[in-house]
């Protein structure tokens, strides 16, 4: 039990903080709100300087719950408090996991914000904090970035997603028949768009498809009759729906493929964004073949200072790149699961440039085939999550000793 520590629990909303001051007895010192903004900020401050300075503190450890961006201003404003590095400050932005988790081990406790101060406190009182992200303002611009490209990126999924589940309703067969090699391809979004229904491409020559084909793909495609062909039975294998329902899903699809564009332009101009504010980085990361600037600086943005991780092993906790123990005696499980905590961008990063750099670099070639020859089925996110986890090894010892990636010679 560590007496000599100012613990600070801090609930954070869009408009106000609730702060709680505790000692390492678990006893409350004081209790107040202060609003989420600029003289707020001042006004806690002063508080922690009057208590520190009339006390026997040695050290300060304030935490508050990660809640959307609201927690940001206040958690560096603290960090960067130059009187407060006297007291070896620390400041944490706590996964919301982690303390719902930990409030559950105090029964019959009410829903407000009074007692969500006194769980976060107790939870940093108790020491088992998971490490915070890194506060350095060099890295915030760029992680301003990374994250919104990370955002964007999961947005065109949910968006790819809903134009293929609108796509069922309207030509059944055509992702499912693999016609073509990808759905979001020129030629596959003609045949889906350009075609007002299924029958159109049934009652189609097969030549005139083939020019069809021809057309859109440039004259990419080896056969356009085959694919023609292909198309031509898809168009016969699926489900016919009325005119209604089909010029319904026609404006839906061209709605979708609007939305989609709009968020590759986004994410292209978020990665311009990003490659040019990495030329003021010095970027050992850019060495590994494939993962260039984009997902380098989305690992330098969440990683911070290296020095903050005691090890690989506590990097790859850090991002979510490790697996549960299953044990009992003598019994210990061969597959097990990846914790599901971590942090979400780093561990979305770590597997992002794993599956490029093994697209360009042989040792992690070889290395996720293996991975992939070991098991019968999910060979690919089980292959890949264990490259990632390769990955980090890699990171963590370039940017402890900021040297450039050489490749092993075989």
């Amino acid at each position: 039990m560590n007496l000599t520590t100012l613990f600070v629990g801090i609930d954070v909303s869009k408009r106000s903080n609730v702060v709680r001051f505790m000692d390492g007895s678990g006893d409350t010192l004081s209790l107040f709100s202060v609003p989420n903004n600029l003289d707020g900020a001042i006004v806690l401050q002063e508080k922690l300087k009057h208590t520190l300075l009339h006390t026997d503190y040695r050290k300060v450890v304030i935490g508050m719950e990660a809640t959307s961006v609201y927690a940001d201003h206040l958690a560096t404003y603290l960090h960067n408090d130059e009187f407060l590095h006297k007291w070896e400050c620390e400041v944490h932005v706590i996964n919301a996991k982690y303390i719902r988790k930990f409030k559950e081990s105090y029964p019959e406790l009410p829903k407000d914000d009074n007692v969500d101060t006194y769980i976060i406190a107790d939870f940093l009182r108790f020491g088992r904090i998971p490490k915070s992200i890194c506060h350095d303002e060099k890295y915030l611009a760029l992680r301003n970035l990374t994250r919104a490209r990370f955002q964007a990126a999961q947005s065109l999924s949910c968006e790819k997603s809903r134009f293929i589940e609108t796509l069922f309703q309207k030509f059944s067969s055509l992702d499912s028949a693999k016609v073509f090699s990808d759905t979001f391809g020129a030629t596959a979004l003609a045949a889906a768009c350009d075609f007002l229904t299924v029958d159109e491409i049934i009652y189609t020559s097969v030549n005139d498809l083939a020019d069809f084909v021809n057309q859109k793909g440039k004259g990419k495609f080896a056969d356009p009759e085959a694919i023609a062909t292909a198309l031509q039975a898809a168009a016969r294998s699926s489900y016919r729906i009325s005119k209604t329902v089909n010029d319904s899903l026609n404006q839906l699809l061209a709605v979708r493929l609007v939305g989609i564009r709009s968020i590759e332009e986004q994410i292209k101009s978020l990665d311009k964004a990003i490659s040019s504010y990495m030329a003021a980085f010095q970027n050992v990361l850019i060495s590994i073949p494939g993962i260039g600037p984009v997902y380098s600086a989305g690992l330098m943005a969440e990683i911070g200072d290296i020095r903050r991780f005691a090890g690989q092993a506590s990097l790859a906790k850090y991002g979510g790149i490790t697996w549960k123990k299953h044990q009992s005696g003598e019994y210990e499980a061969a597959n097990t699961k990846m914790i599901a905590s971590g942090n979400k961008y780093l561990k979305y990063y770590l597997l992002e440039a794993a599956n490029k750099v093994r697209m360009h670099d042989a040792e992690f070639a070889r290395y996720y085939q293996k991975k992939c020859r070991e098991v019968p089925k999910h060979q690919h996110k089980r292959a890949l999550a264990l490259t990632a986890r390769k990955l980090v090894r890699l990171v963590y010892s370039l940017l402890r000793t900021n040297r450039l990636y050489t490749p092993p010679q075989r």
